[in-house]
């Protein structure tokens, strides 16, 4: 399950994901993963939880607020209390059916580079920061993606007010 950015913040995540993510790897558009695995037998359910906290509903707020290492790679880090809320309230909903990385901390980030060496990481984490500014970004909407094993396929889009 991710979060879907606006337009424009899309396109500018993509052009940064095109830019430093290892072409080979790069197999998806720029994405805020919420939840990385949900049972397929909760899939009516999270489509009814999605279009309540959507249908009629303001986007949450939302910026980059900073860069942040993963070691072999970068993301930038987003900040959004609204949209903490949306996932906490889901991960409780869901509880019984995360996996362990789902249940454990979540860290709102958009990764840009990843798979590569640590020097490498290290280079792109300097370079950008000397230029980072903090900018806002839209929520547009919530969506839910079928992995089957290569790039993913839409399996439902909740679009805010």
């Amino acid at each position: 399950m991710t979060a879907l950015f606006g337009r424009q913040d899309q396109g500018w995540f993509d052009a940064q994901r095109a830019a430093h993510f290892p072409p080979e790897r790069n197999q998806l558009s720029a994405h805020l993963t919420l939840f990385h695995h949900l049972p397929p037998s909760a899939e009516d359910e999270l489509k009814r939880r999605l279009s309540e906290f959507t249908r009629g509903q303001r986007a949450p707020n939302a910026r980059v607020g900073g860069l942040m290492s993963l070691g072999r790679g970068v993301a930038y880090r987003i900040e959004s209390p609204e949209l903490v809320a949306i996932r906490r309230e889901l991960a409780d909903a869901f509880a019984g059916l995360l996996t362990p990385q789902d249940a454990g901390g979540w860290r709102p980030h958009v990764t840009i580079q990843n798979k590569v060496q640590p020097g490498i990481a290290r280079l792109l984490m300097t370079s950008l920061d000397r230029d980072f500014r903090a900018r806002d970004v839209e929520i547009a909407g919530l969506a839910a993606w079928w992995y089957r094993g290569g790039p993913w396929e839409a399996l439902s889009r909740h679009m805010f007010a």
